[in-house]
């Protein structure tokens, strides 16, 4: 991957939808090399895919919450899988640190993030969780 690829997957980014000829001009290039260095980003797994960016107000009320979570040693690929398994959980990161992971979990009600907080305390390799409520967004790139 070179400068240019960068520079596309940064314009991808902020416009997955933006037409090739556009991502042409403005890196420079012709739209057929364009299409070759996406569809070879893709084929290499640098590209797994596009999704749609959500206005996050259009979600106020939904509850929002991260949760920073210790596994028990040896334990962290099994609460993955489960954790993975929850239909409320959004972002899952392994970090370093205090803490082995951080998770970012929504919810339509206090009390389905009450269960939802729970069940991820109930999983099996999971020692221990500290929960943060989302407030309000200040920015998302």
């Amino acid at each position: 991957m070179d400068d240019l690829d960068r520079e596309l997957l940064d314009l991808l980014r902020k416009n997955a939808r933006e037409p090739t000829a556009s991502l042409a001009r403005k890196l420079g290039l012709a739209r057929s090399t364009v299409q070759e260095r996406i569809a070879r980003l893709e084929r290499n797994g640098v590209i797994k895919g596009y999704t749609v960016a959500l206005d996050p107000h259009a979600f106020e009320q939904r509850i929002r919450a991260i949760v920073m979570i210790s596994t028990e040693p040896k334990q962290a690929e099994r609460a993955v899988v489960e954790l993975k398994r929850l239909e409320g959980l959004r972002s899952l990161v392994a970090v370093s640190g205090s803490y082995d992971l951080v998770a970012t979990v929504e919810s339509d009600t206090p009390a389905l993030m009450d269960a939802l907080l729970d069940r991820i305390g109930n999983i099996r390799g999971i020692a221990r969780t500290v929960t943060s409520i989302v407030l309000s967004e200040k920015m998302q790139r």
